[in-house]
């Protein structure tokens, strides 16, 4: 173990390498685990697999080292290439590519391992991987040890660097075109199968909804300010942006509106008594007189602030065709332009889904929870679903409670939108059934239905409608498709209304269980032709009271009404 640093053959990397102090020992002494590395390389042209001799971890970590690495004569005394399995063609070099992004060994690289990766020998084998979830998949099939990052690091630096040198018959050319080739092609077949490519169309048209809502008002207050000079009473008479736009554009030059312009002027302002205002006033209007040339440039820019308002209805029909698309619960629940607001504000509809509907409440006043936190003051009550005519027609005391329980209907909403391959509006219009049942509880006290027997009709309904769709698409279709569908969506678990069935079943079966077991017990004197009643024991005495005071219990329950739930409901909701 203890050299001089002139025999030892690893002084290209020792410490003392390219170092002007002398050292009569070699640095091999420094030298923590001596095993039989292999490091496994992902290239664009294939896998290769790179036999790595006796490594200083150390060592590894030296200024002098990481420069050796740079030199391809230095760097092959240290490694080489034991296996190099190319890609038979792209797709397979996608294929593959794609398995090792999602973490997943594919069957050529499993293949490629098993016929080159060695097993038995004195030293063990170690496989060195750069991505350390690729490196888990790998160890939970071959069952070896996995080492990710240090040494795997600079020597993956390594081979990266003279990957074209160490593989026979491959040039840098080469190599370049097909990590060109490989990485357009990756990149083409993210963006085209995106999950989030539907809900990417709402995020973009919301934001640019907004954003020309904001430069609408602004260039109408421009022409406001503009042909105000020459017609100031015309801003009294109409207040409507878009409208007050197309009308400057009607009439120009003030003084040239006569009688002739007023049937016009009718089918722009969408009344007689406005014309008629707007043609007395324009008589005796105090404004100054206007150029043509300003004429000109004021009726240009209000011609674009018309088209500008014209685009925007196009851009919020387009929305509201997508959000029918994507997610129609949520749209028929709280209505096209808040449901699209909730998911750009979440980034994707599946984000939405998963967030709780304590989250869905504030979603939008996260300012104001965190400041509300700081200062420990109210938190806030709603956030985007504000914008919903639901909140703002309750009353002031409730709306806290109806921003809680239209959340909770949203996250119902967004998952089935999420999670459905039908997409059908059925579920979002008995959600907002319930929503509109609950405000007119809080205003007259009147009881809303149950979400059980709402979401029973709603499957009944969609069953329906998928029964519709499979008779005008594919008559001759067997039903367990339609069977699956429809008990998928039957078995969603909406609140705690299957909570009470479910405690209903257990107690069923709790009473069926036990009237077995006092069967059995009576069987065997039964069979023996026993004519003489046994006296009953206290364990027999105490089982029949249990099995009696059960079954009176599930005959209460089924018989006589619910009116205790019913009362503890109201004291809840009282107290809230």
């Amino acid at each position: 173990m203890w050299q001089s640093a002139e025999t030892c053959e690893r002084r290209l990397f020792c410490r003392g390498a390219g170092s002007e102090r002398t050292r009569s020992v070699c640095c091999c002494r420094d030298l923590l685990i001596m095993v039989l590395l292999h490091v496994l390389f992902e290239h664009a042209a294939g896998y290769a697999l790179f036999a790595v001799k006796e490594v200083e971890e150390i060592g590894m970590l030296l200024p002098q080292v990481e420069e050796s690495v740079l030199s391809i004569g230095k760097f092959n005394s240290m490694v080489s290439l034991a296996a190099f399995f190319p890609f038979k063609s792209a797709q397979a070099a996608l294929e593959n590519m794609n398995a090792i992004s999602e973490g997943v060994v594919h069957a050529d690289l499993k293949l490629f391992l098993e016929t080159n990766l060695p097993r038995s020998g004195k030293k063990k084998a170690v496989l060195g991987v750069s991505d350390a979830k690729i490196g888990a998949a790998l160890q939970e099939e071959f069952s070896i040890s996995i080492q990710t990052g240090g040494v795997v690091a600079e020597i993956g630096r390594g081979v990266r660097l003279h990957f074209h040198s160490l593989v026979k018959g491959l040039t840098a050319q080469a190599a370049s075109k097909a990590q060109l080739g490989l990485g357009h092609s990756y990149s083409r077949a993210k963006v085209k199968f995106n999950v989030n490519r539907a809900d990417n169309m709402i995020i973009q048209s919301i934001a640019l909804l907004d954003q020309l809502d904001k430069d609408i008002n602004t260039f109408s207050m421009r022409v406001r300010e503009w042909y105000g000079y020459h017609f100031p009473e015309l801003i009294k008479i109409v207040s409507e942006n878009s409208m007050y736009c197309r009308v400057a554009q009607l009439i120009g030059n003030r003084k040239e509106l006569s009688e002739e312009s007023l049937e016009s002027l009718e089918e722009v302002v969408m009344d007689s008594a406005k014309a008629q205002a707007i043609l007395e006033a324009s008589r005796s209007s105090m404004g100054m007189d206007i150029s043509p040339i300003d004429l000109i440039n004021i009726e240009r820019f209000s011609n674009r602030v018309v088209s500008l308002a014209a685009y925007r209805l196009e851009l919020q029909e387009y929305l509201r065709s997508k959000m029918s698309q994507v997610a129609p619960n949520l749209a028929a629940l709280i209505g096209e332009v808040v449901g699209a607001r909730l998911i750009s504000h979440a980034g994707s509809l599946t984000n939405l889904a998963k967030y709780p509907a304590s989250t869905v409440q504030i979603l939008g006043a996260e300012k104001a929870l965190f400041r509300a936190l700081k200062t420990r003051g109210n938190t806030p009550k709603y956030g985007l679903i504000f914008h919903s005519t639901f909140i703002g027609r309750a009353a002031a005391k409730n709306k806290g409670r109806i921003s809680r329980y239209l959340a909770n209907k949203c996250t119902i909403a967004s998952r089935i939108d999420c999670f459905s391959e039908l997409p059908t509006s059925v579920f979002g219009d008995k959600l907002r059934e319930q929503v509109e049942e609950r405000l007119s509880f809080y205003e007259t006290g009147e009881l809303p239905r149950k979400n059980v027997d709402v979401m029973k009709e709603a499957v009944k309904e969609v069953s329906l409608l998928i029964k519709v769709q499979l008779r005008i698409t594919d008559p001759l279709k067997s039903r367990s498709g339609l069977d699956l569908t429809v008990l998928s969506l039957a078995s969603l678990k909406v609140e705690n209304g299957e909570a009470e069935t479910t405690v209903v079943k257990k107690k069923k079966k709790k009473q069926a269980a036990e009237e077995m077991e006092v069967q059995e017990e009576e069987a065997p004197a039964a069979e023996n032709g026993n004519q003489v009643e046994e006296t009953d024991t206290p364990a027999k005495k105490k089982k029949k009271q249990k099995t009696e005071t059960v079954e009176t219990e599930a005959a209460e329950e089924a018989e006589t009404p619910v009116t205790e739930k019913k009362k503890k409901k109201k004291k809840r909701e009282n107290a809230d």
